[in-house]
């Protein structure tokens, strides 16, 4: 016997948002669930998330994107996705604290992927590391670190040039050098002043 309140539409986004984390390992959008449920409008499907909401079974911060968490899932982290870094060419940013700064959405993650650690998420932009299996969309988990190994992957802040872009890290003979994972594209050095590491690449989730 069905309970009282109970919606056909609703209990579908509900599978809908759990079969979405176990596919994927982070929260659907609202057009993720409009299209996925084939449901007619934005209006409805904040309804029905609202509802679940209120009976304890999601929670999520209107405000953000993508910050749907399922309440019974406690083996799950949720990683602020920060904005947008350059495996390319370096992409100009207002200032070296913007993309670090302001949350765009949450993503849920299993705790085996974080392991207990304070990460944050970007978008790549641009193929300069498709050697290193990260390409164009995928999104990369970063540590906030301010020093690097030779080999690092990071995230690094171009004072001068005002830009941040995602290399591998070497010193060489005095010399920053943040080379691509891209057999076709160049290497580029800068002086160790200009250059401010802001974070190293602790894993990718790829872009399906």
């Amino acid at each position: 016997m069905r309970q009282p309140g109970y919606s056909k539409t609703r209990e579908l986004i509900y599978a809908f948002i759990r079969k979405f984390f176990k596919n994927r390992g982070y929260a659907p959008t609202v057009r993720d669930i409009l299209k996925g449920c084939s449901i007619s409008s934005t209006a409805v499907v904040q309804h029905h998330l609202n509802v679940l909401d209120r009976e304890g079974r999601i929670h999520r911060d209107p405000e953000v994107f993508r910050s749907i968490r399922l309440t019974d899932r406690k083996d799950t982290d949720g990683v602020p996705l920060l904005g947008t870094i350059a495996a390319g060419e370096p992409i100009p940013v207002p200032t070296s604290d913007t993309w670090r700064n302001q949350t765009l959405e949450t993503i849920e993650l299993p705790e085996e992927l974080t392991q207990g650690k304070q990460l944050f998420a970007l978008r790549v932009k641009g193929l300069s590391m498709v050697d290193a299996l990260i390409d164009d969309g995928d999104i990369v988990l970063m540590e906030p670190v301010n020093t690097a190994e030779n080999g690092d992957m990071v995230a690094v802040w171009l004072k001068n040039e005002q830009e941040v872009t995602l290399k591998r890290f070497f010193l060489e003979e005095g010399k920053v050098c943040l080379r691509p994972a891209n057999q076709v594209m160049q290497p580029i050095y800068h002086d160790p002043e200009n250059v401010e590491v802001q974070g190293k690449v602790a894993a990718v989730i790829r872009k399906l």
